[in-house]
């Protein structure tokens, strides 16, 4: 229902009446939420934002699994709706480079589910679309699917299935909190009280977040979009320009609206290999361009709706068409276009826009609820392709706090607002970074890539000894982690016959350093820097019982104890794994990995303490090295005073003991199967840690190991990494860790779970290995069995101590069977693959228990 009154309460009020903010409002209505309103500064439905200026191409192939997932639904529902054209969609390749990567597309959309993913010769592109010019093209990706949203259609069609209220030129002011809880929201027209607020609104995303407080990484670009008078090729499809917005309220060009609102009649186009794409609108031709060098604006400059111009649209720069300013293209967007389609060379074109859009520093969308707000929600940087998905993956975490789509649960960790470092709200940092990401848009961006700007923000007290030894650093969670070591270049010789090299597209940003530095600890010792995972000091009364009720496992552990646990949502799902340590009677720490976790599972048990218990999340605050391998004993005695005798310090337990001056929490755990311990120090200590192991290890030949040699370890022992193996989209039983779960505890999720071991598993982890390769395989590439994908990699490396390529998979729990013969799909190779048991190495624990 769309009014010019504004109500005075709301239980939900969306910020943001585009694709985004639409789907938000109709999920939750349909989910049974009441009492919704929706406010956008533009008219309705035509709101000045990305929504309405934008071709509303929709490509649903990612790599990202969620990102594909959100497409798909997106696809069907607007489908459903009437108001998807679904004319499938073509990417062609004008490289063998390109070629390549579209095989990949196929192995993508292969694995998530993607229905008849094919790669077409260059004479089954031009069948589909006449208008390309065949010999320009080595051949193309065809997503039957794929289409065009009708913007405004779409808009429309939201507003009148909603039992929200819409209420347009609305401007918000400011966002009301008070004791870290939203109140309410200003607008130009009034006050509404409210207990949840959603940001969507997308180019303006990082000023709504400042009205709250909230430093919010959300860069808006300029990107490129020209509409040609009619042609002569086209002149079968006919047209409506003039009679699509009759009756709309269209603030500023209303003939880019009109446009628009043209369908396409052919699928819709990508040329990749020069960021171009294109359809046709009628009897037009639309053609788009990110072959240009990037138009950064001012997140706090982007302004309202005119006269003369939409807010999210600017003046067309015509040297940007006419010009190669793009860095890692050579042509411009138009010789490029003239190329490929000819047809286009000498029109003109009738309409021509700086359309804005917004990217984060990765590239990925921010959802979920903000950390520093209680009931502010994020729903920001989703294209029209994912809009309607992430809208009901919002709508499922807001109304039952589990986020899910209907074909089940899905992974947040990568695009949970909570992820971004404490850095990442600084403008120029993510002005740059959402530059860089708008560059890449349509480049091959290769595996394990790093970005070379804003780089040693964050160096752990180990940092100049890894620089002097050689370090290759890449940067996680803004920490400089380094990858391998070009002073352990040696011993590639000494195992040269254990370490197979890798070609082509897998061997990509590897090097052999890091099977070397694998064996090497599986051999002698290791030291491994931790400083980026992170510890949480748990203190208080009530502490043992908030941890059970927050844990899956029974946390009621003696002092000096050390438990595996998971933090489960309310569907069961994985939200993270976590050690839980109990240093004294009402004091524990709990570790985490790196990266994004402090941010996500750190906040959420603040969330969650009562009054009574105190949640630090010590990012930062103290070093840590994994000192690992059969010498790691021998080399640390010679550093304390304390018994590391096997009974004296038995596995899963933790002592506060010196490290020559050092105090350390010790913890003896190993993420790669071997004996050693975990040493937590506070930050200020970090450089004599070091130094004190380092000096004392020398006769041992202890070296330092990078986080490549980390990876094929914790694989072949099968040990879980959150956000790769396990995430909100599995749980315990799905991902093999029963052992985490004790149902005689109350905790969250327990319920969910007790429900799910009822029913039964229908698929869960597995470990395979390659029947006669040793090929290190590629994440999202799909696990066949007759033909049919059942399952998709998850992690990959290869087994240098097993000597097998290991990958690892959820399948239904038919095919979970060891010995079952599987294939992989990986850059456009079958390779025969085994289902096996896990672990693949040292079943029995003899290297760690000793």
């Amino acid at each position: 229902m769309s009014t010019t009154e504004l109500p005075q309460n709301a239980e939900t009020v969306i910020i943001g009446a585009g694709a985004v903010g639409c789907s938000v409002a109709y999920h939750l209505s349909e989910l049974g939420a009441e009492d919704i309103v929706v406010v956008d500064q533009g008219p309705l439905p035509v709101t000045g934002g990305s929504s309405v200026h934008a071709p509303g191409i929709m490509f649903q192939t990612s790599p990202s699994k969620i990102q594909t997932k959100a497409a798909y639904y997106t696809s069907r529902l607007l489908s459903d709706a009437g108001v998807y054209d679904e004319v499938g969609g073509i990417e062609v390749a004008r490289s063998e480079d390109r070629m390549d990567f579209l095989e990949r597309r196929v192995e993508n959309a292969t694995a998530y589910g993607l229905p008849d993913p094919q790669l077409l010769s260059p004479e089954e592109v031009t069948e589909h679309l006449p208008l390309v010019d065949k010999d320009e093209i080595l051949g193309g990706y065809y997503s039957p699917t794929d289409g065009r949203v009708d913007g405004i259609a779409a808009l429309q069609w939201y507003m009148e299935q909603t039992t929200a209220t819409f209420v347009g030129d609305t401007e918000v002011t400011d966002i009301v909190t008070a004791g870290g809880e939203v109140q309410a929201i200003e607008t130009n027209k009034g006050r509404i009280d409210c207990d949840r607020c959603v940001m969507a609104t997308n180019n303006w995303g990082y000023q709504t977040g400042q009205l709250a407080g909230v430093d919010l990484p959300i860069a808006p670009v300029e990107h490129q979009y020209v509409v040609t008078e009619p042609l002569e090729e086209l002149a079968g499809a006919g047209s409506s320009m003039g009679e699509n917005t009759t009756g709309l309220d269209v603030p500023g060009n209303r003939d880019i609206q009109e446009a628009m609102s043209e369908g396409p009649h052919q699928p819709v186009g990508r040329d990749q290999d020069h960021s171009l794409y294109f359809r046709t609108h009628g009897d037009r031709l639309g053609m788009g361009s990110y072959n240009h060098e990037t138009l950064s604006v001012d997140p706090d400059d982007m302004g309202t709706n005119s006269d003369d111009r939409q807010a999210s649209v600017r003046g067309f720069t015509e040297e940007h068409w006419t010009q190669p300013t793009h860095r890692g293209r050579d042509k411009s967007a138009k010789q490029a276009f003239d190329e490929l389609l000819p047809t286009t060379a000498d029109v003109d074109y009738e309409v021509t826009e700086n359309g804005i859009f917004v990217f984060t520093p990765d590239g990925m969308p921010a959802i979920g609820e903000t950390a520093q707000v209680s009931g502010l929600w994020s729903a920001l940087a989703i294209w029209w392709t994912h809009s309607g998905g992430y809208g009901r993956i919002l709508a499922e975490w807001m109304e039952n706090g589990r986020p899910r789509l209907p074909s089940g649960p899905v992974d947040t960790g990568g695009v949970h607002v909570r992820r971004f470092e404490p850095h990442a709200g600084e403008k120029d940092y993510f002005v740059d970074r959402g530059a860089k990401r708008y560059e890449q848009v349509y480049s091959i961006v290769e595996p394990r890539w790093q970005a070379t700007d804003h780089r040693g923000l964050r160096r752990s007290p180990f940092y100049s000894h890894e620089a002097d030894l050689g370090a290759e650093f890449y940067q996680g969670g803004g920490w400089e982690t380094p990858q391998w070591y070009e002073s352990n270049a040696d011993l590639v010789d000494c195992y040269a016959d254990e370490i197979p090299e890798q070609e082509g597209w897998q061997g990509v940003n590897r090097s052999a350093i890091e099977g070397a530095e694998h064996l090497h600890t599986r051999e002698h010792v290791s030291m491994f820097d931790m400083t980026s995972f992170s510890s949480i000091m748990i203190e208080g009364l009530d502490s043992e019982a908030f941890l059970q009720r927050v844990c899956s496992n029974d946390v009621d552990i003696d002092i000096g104890q050390v438990r595996y646990s998971l933090l489960l949502n309310e569907g069961g799902g994985i939200l993270a794994d976590i050690t839980v340590v109990r240093l004294e009677e009402n004091e524990y720490m709990v570790t985490t990995g790196g990266g994004n976790s402090p941010g996500i599972h750190g906040e959420w048990l603040k969330e969650h303490a009562p009054e009574t218990v105190s949640v630090t999340i010590e990012e930062g605050a103290k070093s840590t090295i994994g000192l690992w391998g059969p010498k790691s004993r021998l080399l640390l005695q010679r550093c304390t005073d304390a018994d590391l005798s096997n009974s004296g310090f038995p596995y899963f337990r933790a002592k506060q003991i010196y490290v020559g001056e050092v105090p350390v929490i010790a913890l003896r755990v190993s993420y790669v199967g071997e004996l050693g311990w975990e040493l937590w120090a506070p930050v200020e200590y970090g450089a004599q840690l070091w130094e004190t192991l380092w000096e004392a290890g020398q006769d041992l030949d202890v070296r330092p190991m990078g986080g490549g040699a980390l990876e094929s370890m914790r694989l072949e022992k099968g040990y879980r990494l959150w956000g790769t193996d396990i995430d909100t989209d599995s749980n315990p039983y799905e991902a093999g860790l029963p052992f985490a779960v004790d149902l005689d505890t109350d905790f969250i999720g327990k319920e969910a779970l007790e429900a799910a071991k009822a029913a039964g598993i229908d698929s869960r982890i597995t470990p395979l290995t390659l029947d006669d390769s040793t090929d290190i395989l590629m994440s999202g590439r799909p696990v066949l069995k007759d033909g049919e994908a059942i399952g998709y990699v998850q992690a990959a490396d290869f087994g240098y101590s097993i000597g097998e390529s290991i990958a690892y998979t959820y399948v239904p729990e038919e095919y979970a069977e060891a010995g079952t013969d599987v294939e992989v799909l990986c850059e456009g190779e079958r390779y025969d693959a085994t289902i096996r048991d896990e672990p693949l190495f040292d079943p029995g624990r003899d290297k760690l228990i000793r």
